[in-house]
Formats: C-alpha cells, sequence, structure tokens
C-alpha cells in the first residue's frame, strides 16, 4: 500500500474523525469511552496547529487518508516544553504495513528539528504493536502504571516510553528554537 505523508489539513478532519471514532470504540490506544464529534476534532486539530506542533497525515494515491500522528505538549508547564508527547492512530486497512513506523520517523524528524529534546509514547492499554513500534525507533520503556483504565470490560495498563530527541539532555537548549518560545511574555 503506497502512500504518501504531508501536513495534515482541515479538509482531513472527517477521516482522521473517523479513524480516531474507530479508535475509541474498538482499542485501547484512547481511554476515552464515547468518540468526539467533528466539532471537538476541529477544536483539538486548531490546539494542535495553532502552537505550531507538527500534525502529519498519510494519504494513498486517491488521497484517501490513512493514517495521522502529531505531537503535542506532553504537560502545559513551562519546564516541560523541551518534551513532547506523540500520538498516531490508523485506519483498520492501513494498520501492519509500516505507516505507523513512517508516521513515527517524520514525527521524530520534525519534532528535533523544532528544538525538542525529548519524546514521549503514553501507550493505552500496553499495546504489544505499539511498544515494538516505538521500541524499534528507539524509544525505551521508562514505567507501566497498572489499571490505569477501565474499557471494553477489563483493567487497561498504561506503558511509558521515551526518547531522547537531538542532543538530549547533554546540553542546555536553544532558548531560541520554538519550544524556548512556547512560554515567552
Amino acid at each position: 500500500m503506497p502512500f504518501t505523508l504531508r501536513d495534515a489539513t482541515p479538509a482531513d478532519l472527517p477521516a482522521i474523525t473517523e479513524i480516531y471514532r474507530d479508535s475509541v470504540l474498538n482499542g485501547t490506544a484512547s481511554y476515552e469511552i464515547t468518540p468526539p464529534d467533528m466539532t471537538e476534532m476541529q477544536a483539538r486539530f486548531a490546539a494542535i496547529v495553532d502552537k505550531r506542533y507538527p500534525y502529519i497525515a498519510a494519504v494513498d494515491a486517491d488521497g484517501t487518508l490513512l493514517g495521522y500522528a502529531y505531537a503535542s505538549a506532553f504537560r502545559t508547564r513551562p519546564a516541560y516544553r523541551w518534551l513532547v508527547e506523540d500520538s498516531i492512530y490508523l485506519a483498520p486497512e492501513a494498520r501492519g504495513r509500516g505507516l505507523g513506523k513512517a508516521l513515527l520517523r517524520e514525527l521524530i524528524e520534525r519534532c528535533t528539528v523544532l528544538g525538542f529534546r525529548q519524546m514521549a509514547a503514553v501507550i493505552g492499554g500496553a499495546s504489544p504493536a505499539s511498544c515494538a513500534l516505538h521500541a524499534g525507533l528507539g524509544f525505551e520503556m521508562v514505567g507501566t502504571m497498572k489499571g490505569t483504565g477501565f474499557k471494553h470490560g477489563r483493567w487497561l495498563d498504561t506503558v511509558f516510553m521515551q526518547r531522547a530527541l537531538g542532543d538530549g539532555t547533554t546540553s542546555e537548549p536553544d532558548a531560541g528554537s520554538y519550544p524556548g518560545s512556547l512560554f515567552a511574555g
């Protein structure tokens, strides 16, 4: 299944909303129980892109959205501004074909260029596929929180994985880079 990566746009929101809806209803990546509607997904999209975080779409040759990934703040306190959290969602028919790896690799590259120093993965349901995907791109396991969610009639664990970006913690961050401006003024 050939695909192209590009910036997500508001025109992608119907497909993004449907992919996320499927994940909420059938998966454990999200601990939401009720899928958000288009208005809520538009607000979430705007909150991410308005802050200039990367939001990437994967499309096939016909322009059909197969999946998407974005980075967002891990926490909103200023000292966390060098750390981003990744999110990746794929259409059911696009899973297991290398699309998640391509999206995550691109997200890592874009966040590194922007000046972020760490990326966190918060993996709902301790998904073995998501853990393997992240480990394959250099993420390390940093912890598991047991029984943090209850969905589909069972208790779910949450896995935390982390990867250094750029110089990581070996040097001070560049206050003039994009993350340095997140809490200016």
